[in-house]
């Protein structure tokens, strides 16, 4: 796998590796591309390193996961990201495009960060360090909120904690 032109991984503050620019980017940029293996959602197989289409934007009866097999897979979750991902299925030729997009210009040394929003079930205690940090790496709408079991509930900071 051929290195992302203009990232580096390395030890990340927020967790294990991450991915730092090693030039400045500007806002609305393409930072980059991530390559992956298509799965199902009724597929056996371990999803730590997937971007999620849901099945109603994947066109079929079960969502679609890409399974990042480049440095992308070291981009780590911020409550207060600087990255957007964009994920599209591309029917005809039978596969996802992912690639991430700045929300704002980040300088050159800058960790590579978006949100993972994980659905309740999938929600887990958040380390980012963001000063708007909700607690949980969890999708904030308040629909999925109240979906969170006591004890993630009670991990909540902020506004979010207020709203669910």
């Amino acid at each position: 796998m051929p290195l992302l032109d203009g990232l580096r991984v390395v030890h990340s503050k927020i967790h294990g590796y991450g991915a730092v620019t090693t030039r400045p980017f500007r806002q609305g940029e393409v930072i980059c591309y991530g390559d992956g293996v298509l799965y199902r959602g009724d597929a056996e197989f371990d999803d730590t390193y997937c971007l999620v289409l849901p099945k109603e934007d994947a066109g079929g009866d079960v969502p679609l996961f890409w399974d990042l097999v480049c440095q992308t897979r070291w981009l780590n979750h911020s409550c207060d990201p600087n990255t957007d991902v964009m994920l599209t299925w591309e029917r005809g030729a039978d596969t996802m495009l992912a690639w991430w997009v700045a929300l704002r210009d980040i300088a050159a040394g800058e960790e590579i960060t978006y949100d993972y929003a994980f659905v309740a079930a999938a929600a887990e205690p958040c380390h980012c360090g963001a000063p708007a940090c909700r607690g949980l790496i969890v999708d904030d709408d308040p629909e999925n909120l109240a979906q969170l079991s006591g004890p993630l509930r009670a991990l909540l900071r902020g506004p979010v904690r207020a709203a669910s």
